[in-house]
This record gives structure tokens, C-alpha cells and sequence, in this order.
């Protein structure tokens, strides 16, 4: 399969959405606990399900470009 390289401003770039999208899985994790609102906290409970293969995703792909 024909796999582009990234430049180093796109792998750049792509660290930087990735510790974005951690601090939010943690910050909606830890606030799921002092959260009264059940449609809030549901929406929370889902952003962290979803969150998390997207991470691993992610993660997956910058681990395969050049800088590490």
C-alpha cells in the first residue's frame, strides 16, 4: 500500500491535535464525577467512547512517521 510521508510541520501539527484531544478525554473523564446533569454526563460518557479509538488511532499514525 502506497503510504505518504508527513512533513515536519504536519507531524508537528498532528502532536499538537493529540495532546489537545488527551487533555479533553482527561477533562471530560475526571468531570464526569462532579457532573449533576444526566443528558451532560451522558454526552461526556460518549465523548470519552469515542475519544479513545480515535486516540489510538492517532497515535498509531504519528508513531509511524519519521519523528518519534
Amino acid at each position: 500500500m502506497f503510504e505518504k510521508k508527513l512533513a515536519l510541520h504536519e507531524i508537528l501539527e498532528f502532536h499538537e491535535v493529540i495532546n489537545f484531544k488527551t487533555v479533553c478525554l482527561l477533562k471530560s473523564k475526571m468531570m464526569q464525577g462532579i457532573v449533576f446533569d444526566q443528558d451532560l454526563k451522558a454526552l461526556m460518557e460518549k465523548d470519552v467512547k469515542q475519544s479513545i479509538p480515535a486516540l489510538t488511532a492517532m497515535v498509531k499514525l504519528y508513531s509511524n512517521s519519521e519523528l518519534k
